[in-house]
């Protein structure tokens, strides 16, 4: 293979070892996504048993019953939300499941009906706002193809309302000095929200979740208010955040489902129109060049003392992750 564009940045050919991979979803993005191949239509991987084997235990309302241990929370529909979320983000990312799919249409309903008048989907911690999941969420829902439904523009129009007078955003109820037993009360019980001392500095984990919903919409991926925050995000790349959730500046390089990292950052600007040659940019591209494996992988953490598991679910997480990765560095050297 040539090695042209993009490819020329990195120091290992990642494509060579995901289109010869075992998982066929991975090769099926692979050359659609990283060679412009002629593939499938995506109907090909919706009826992949991957994808029957998740949607065999949806629900009639759409959504999916937690399995594992509880404990007494508010609301009672806390468990299902966690749950439904977890399947429709991995059905959307992994799968290019969209509205057109009924299992992802009835999914969506579902967390559209966690939403309150205000616009933020409520239920992951107590009644508290969850400014990070609404963001999320709202970003899997985009892709999914609800960009115009009036229940997305709530959700952006409440987060646009729940800033930090900085311009980022962060979790309410860590703006306040409370103690940790006060903090899990009202994140388990009924509650009334605890509004945000919006004078507090934002945290750039909570920003990196929130803007996500920003840079998946067409009409609000470059406004004003994301591009400020993006400023924002980007310029705390591998530095410590202000807030103890979280703090660690070790996260950065911990590549762990939906948690903000420095791939999931560098995935939202990519999607806004940022350049290569900016200096915070190239500050994080370089280091994933400078960590990719001589397989052309990357591994799923780097955090000093953490040691990644090598079985058969942890190589597979290192395919996803460098599909992601391939795909950042196309958007921006492209």
């Amino acid at each position: 293979m040539t090695l042209t564009g993009w490819l020329m940045k990195l120091n290992y050919n990642p494509v060579s070892t995901l289109s010869s991979s075992k998982n066929i979803v991975v090769t099926y993005f692979t050359k659609r996504d990283l060679l412009d191949k002629n593939v499938k239509t995506i109907d090909y991987v919706w009826q992949l048993p991957e994808v029957q084997k998740i949607l065999q235990d949806q629900k009639a309302d759409g959504s999916w019953s937690y399995s594992g241990r509880k404990k007494k929370v508010y609301p009672e529909h806390h468990y299902k939300l966690l749950q439904t979320w977890k399947k429709l983000r991995i059905l959307v990312k992994h799968y290019g499941l969209t509205q057109e799919h009924t299992a992802a249409r009835d999914a969506s309903e579902y967390l559209f009906s966690c939403q309150t008048e205000k616009g933020d989907i409520r239920g992951m911690i107590g009644n508290q706002y969850a400014t990070y999941y609404t963001g999320a969420m709202l970003a899997v829902l985009i892709k999914a193809g609800y960009e115009d439904d009036p229940r997305v523009e709530k959700g952006i129009k409440w987060l646009l309302s729940v800033r930090q007078d900085d311009g980022g955003w962060t979790i309410p109820i860590l703006t306040h000095k409370l103690s940790r037993e006060t903090q899990n009360r009202l994140s388990s019980e009924y509650s009334e929200p605890v509004e945000p001392d919006r004078s507090k500095p934002y945290s750039h984990n909570w920003t990196d979740m929130v803007l996500r919903a920003f840079a998946a919409h067409p009409k609000y991926y470059r406004c004003e208010e994301a591009l400020k925050a993006a400023e924002l995000l980007k310029s705390r790349f591998f530095k410590p955040d202000v807030y103890s959730s979280y703090r660690a500046a070790s996260y950065w390089v911990r590549f762990m489902f939906w948690w903000p990292n420095i791939v999931t950052s560098l995935d939202s600007l990519s999607l806004m129109g940022y350049s290569q040659d900016d200096p915070d940019i190239k500050k994080g591209l370089n280091w994933l060049i400078r960590n990719q494996q001589p397989n052309g992988l990357w591994k799923t953490t780097y955090v000093k003392g953490k040691k990644e598991l090598l079985n058969e679910r942890t190589m597979e997480r290192r395919l996803w992750l460098t599909l992601e990765i391939c795909r950042i560095f196309r958007r921006f050297y492209n």
